[in-house]
């Protein structure tokens, strides 16, 4: 069997039965068409080739087809049969389908969600069956053989109006907890938008008015300090053109990020030093290994090329740009970064921050016609609204004490969304155990649901015998 029947509970209501789906349905296993019968205009049947298409109950046509191999008809219940096995979806229309699917097409008047409902219940398990050395896939046998406990058809009817009344309510829920989660991705940027036209410490900086060092001798005082460790090598730019820049707060100046900061492209070391197994120091490549705020070890490199600091800043400078992240610690970083060093290492947050903040415009920046990317050039004229020392301080405390407040009330979100869905799963299990609705002693059994089933099956296939001794 697929999987196990104490997944529900063996003592099933009385008037039920366990059988198994090759018995009350028809399964048609999917075959992929020639590819030159593909289109993208539209022209034949919609064609399905396995869960990349699928939608929360009904697949969405990206490809059609002019010659289908092998089809499923609509209301037909449509199960991923390679890698990821076990999601399912309806069939909305007629519909040519690949070999990474099958259909499922109830019998006797069972309902096609009645038949989604009970799958899904045992997606994990079904997935979990999958065989298979290059991709996991389940083979016809195994889908003839899914047990199925099976209740009288009035009352799958009750089951399935109860699945589909809690699952309204819930997805409701749902879908607020998903836009509020939404509506702090948005606050996120607001902070961060208040933060760099100097909002958010605008109350601190009129009390601290007589404190603060403008940050143009902050810049100068920087520029010294790179001019002494660059010697000849160091050039002077011109001065910023500001007459299509918003005024910065009293105190601020606009600065390129290449004269407040150093600039390290990366540059991936040969591929014979890389390795899994933590020898050297840990090796990143792109936004693939970066996490919320650090990056996650994945590999290693024993020879490295380029290398990152600690506090160095991350940025992703190949499709996708404008992603960042901060070094934990020394580490090589390949071609689809670059190391943005602040003289001031112990407040590179301020720049992070800032660069989070215009992500969005960093993207849009990138060129190139095999992938999008930047270049040291144009990071290196990035501009910065450029804050007093202390106003700094105080702005990268702003962001983080708002942004730890955001991170609590979405943890309490994520925790919720989770908790929808085990609820789902638990109102799966009690309909398929006989739980969800109460039993009539009325209904007529499934057994004698079963048994027409069977019955319409032999007619129909003495119905085919005599056709094809006719012929």
């Amino acid at each position: 069997m697929i999987f196990n029947r104490n997944k529900i509970n063996n003592n099933l209501p009385t008037q039920w039965i366990w059988t198994n789906l090759s018995e009350i349905a028809e399964i048609i296993l999917g075959q992929s068409p020639s590819s030159s019968t593909y289109n993208i205009e539209g022209i034949g049947l919609p064609f399905y080739q396995g869960k990349k298409d699928f939608g929360d109950i009904y697949p969405v046509p990206h490809k059609w087809c002019t010659s289908p191999k092998k089809t499923a008809e609509k209301e037909d219940v449509l199960i991923s049969i390679r890698a990821p096995v076990g999601s399912t979806n309806i069939c909305s229309e007629k519909s040519c389908i690949g070999r990474g699917l099958a259909a499922i097409r109830p019998l006797g008047g069972i309902q096609s969600l009645f038949i989604l409902y009970l799958l899904r219940t045992f997606e994990q398990e079904i997935s979990e069956k999958a065989i298979g050395t290059t991709f996991g896939a389940i083979n016809r046998n195994q889908l003839k053989q899914i047990p199925i406990p099976l209740p009288p058809l009035a009352e799958q009817h009750r089951i399935v109006a109860k699945i589909e009344e809690l699952f309204t309510k819930l997805d409701a829920g749902v879908e607020a907890l998903k836009k509020a989660k939404e509506q702090i991705k948005r606050y996120r940027q607001s902070v961060l938008k208040y933060a760099f036209e100097g909002k958010l410490t605008e109350e601190w900086r009129k009390e601290n008015k007589d404190k603060l060092e403008p940050a143009s001798v902050l810049i100068e005082k920087i520029k010294a300090k790179r001019k002494e460790k660059l010697g000849k090598k160091y050039k002077e730019l011109p001065p910023i053109d500001t007459s299509e820049l918003p005024e910065p707060p009293e105190g601020w100046v606009w600065v390129r990020l290449g004269e407040s900061c150093e600039i390290i492209m990366g540059q991936s070391p040969s591929s014979k030093t890389y390795n899994y197994a933590g020898i050297g120091i840990p090796f990143y490549q792109g936004k693939a290994e970066f996490g919320n705020i650090y990056p996650t070890r994945v590999k290693w490199c024993s020879i490295p090329v380029r290398i990152a600091e600690k506090n160095d800043i991350l940025l992703s400078i190949r499709a996708p740009v404008g992603p960042t992240n901060i070094c934990p610690e020394t580490s090589c970083i390949g071609r689809g970064l670059c190391a943005i060093r602040y003289e001031l290492n112990e407040l590179s947050r301020y720049i992070f921050y800032y660069l989070r903040s215009i992500e969005s415009e960093l993207s849009k920046k990138g060129t190139g016609s095999t992938f999008s990317a930047i270049s040291r050039a144009q990071i290196e004229n990035l501009l910065i609204p450029f804050a007093p020392l202390p106003e700094q301080h105080q702005i990268v405390s702003e962001i983080e004490r708002r942004f730890a407040v955001a991170d609590a009330v979405e943890k309490v979100i994520d925790n919720s969304l989770k908790q929808a869905e085990r609820l789902r799963q638990s109102i799966l299990k009690k309909a398929f155990e006989g739980k969800l609705v109460p039993q009539d002693p009325n209904d007529e059994p499934a057994s004698e649901l079963l048994k027409r089933i069977k019955e319409s099956k032999e007619n129909m296939q003495s119905q085919k015998s005599k056709n094809k001794g006719k012929k």
